[in-house]
Parts: C-alpha cells; structure tokens; sequence
C-alpha cells in the first residue's frame, strides 16, 4: 500500500516563507509526475505546480516566480516551497504522485493547510 504524506504547513504572515513535503512510502519501484494542488474554502481543487521524474517543471500563472517544485527520488519525496505568501494562497494543499508498483497508479495526500494572514 503506498501513502503519501504532506508536512510543512502552517500560518504565515504575508510575504513569509513555507516549505511543503510530501514523502511516499510503500513499494515503490518509480514516481512518474508529482503535482501540487491547492482548494480554498467554496473553490474547486486547482494544480498549483508539477515536475516530472526527469525534473521538467510547470507552474499555474498565480505562483510563477514565487514557487519552486522540486523533488529526491532518491527518498520518494517532493517539495513545494513558497516564497513571497500571499493572502489568496491560503487553502489546504495536497500532494499528487503517479507511482509504480506492480502497475501505475495515482495516489493523493491528505492535504496541510496553508494559511497567509495580512
């Protein structure tokens, strides 16, 4: 059984700083595509951020030059750090990884809460 597990959340001042992690667990042979999604209260889930098994990078318009997707295969891991916080980052953020085991299957995190206070 794989699980994935975010940390890093918290409260932040605008202009703060937060690092996420979302390390995966289990028995894992690779992870493809890990993503980073966001929902706010009364929004729908958005994708905040991905980066492939190779390192290639893409971000939503909102956090360009602000986030920073990486990852370790090395340690199944994935990070989302976030600079530059603003108010409307605020929303539980959840980690989304294509893993294979004996197939490709996607799994998703419990989600840690981002709050940015003004």
């Amino acid at each position: 059984q794989v699980q994935l597990v975010e940390s890093g959340g918290g409260l932040v001042q605008a202009g703060g700083s937060l690092r996420l992690s979302c390390a995966a667990s289990g028995s894992i042979f690779a992870i493809n595509a890990m993503r980073w999604y966001r929902q706010a209260p009364g929004k729908q889930r958005e994708l905040v951020a991905g980066i492939t098994r190779g390192g290639s990078t893409n971000y939503a318009d909102s956090v360009k030059g602000r986030f920073t997707i990486s990852r370790d295969n090395a340690k199944n891991t994935g990070y989302l750090q976030l600079n530059s916080l603003k108010p409307e980052d605020t929303a539980v953020y959840y980690c989304y990884a294509e893993v294979v085991t004996d197939a490709s299957r996607t799994y998703w995190g419990q989600g840690t809460q981002v709050t940015v206070s003004s």
